[in-house]
């Protein structure tokens, strides 16, 4: 879980689930869970390969790809991931798509901005729109079906910059991934 309340990582650990939280603040999560069930990592999702760093810019940054955090905890497979990267979202799904992390995923609950293009994505409205098409079209090739949607009527009603009538800023998207080997 990336940067969300702590509801759904609650209801997760009360089914006696490994719950793993990213973020720089773990929303005073030892007051919410009992011991052990949720274990907060203070360190973000990210799409750029891991650089060589110094001490200090490494503890300023702690950053890693999806592949490296699970290959760090052993993990092999992914029940849920569920996400809000505040605009990162596009270039991290471009990154577990390409280096075939998805695949280890079985449910993906996504939160979308739409409000501008995202981190290091550019170009014409069209080509950006294009651009998160063919992520979500790449996602759906490899055997993610959509079966949830939530439009955010709390968020501003803008589409890269412009206000546009009865959207949302903020989507969050719900995928299973019907590829997946237990």
């Amino acid at each position: 879980m990336v940067k969300r309340g702590f509801e759904f990582s609650q209801r997760m650990s009360e089914m006696r689930c490994q719950v793993h939280s990213f973020g720089l603040t773990p929303y005073k999560q030892a007051d919410l869970w009992p011991k052990g069930h949720v274990q907060h990592h203070a360190l973000w999702l990210d799409w750029h390969k891991r650089r060589p760093a110094t001490s200090a810019q490494r503890r300023r940054s702690p950053a890693r790809r999806l592949n490296e955090i699970m290959q760090d905890f052993g993990h092999k497979k992914i029940d849920v991931l569920e996400a809000d990267l505040a605009s990162a979202e596009w270039k991290i799904l471009e990154s577990i798509l390409v280096d075939g992390t998805a695949a280890t995923v079985h449910q993906l609950i996504l939160a979308i901005h739409l409000h501008w293009p995202g981190f290091e994505v550019s170009g014409s409205e069209a080509a950006v729109v294009r651009y998160w098409y063919s992520l979500l079209k790449a996602l759906e090739a490899r055997g993610f079906r959509l079966f949830h949607s939530f439009k955010d009527l709390q968020k501003p009603q803008l589409f890269l910059h412009k206000e546009l009538f009865n959207a949302s800023s903020s989507y969050t998207l719900s995928w299973v991934n019907t590829y997946w080997m237990y």
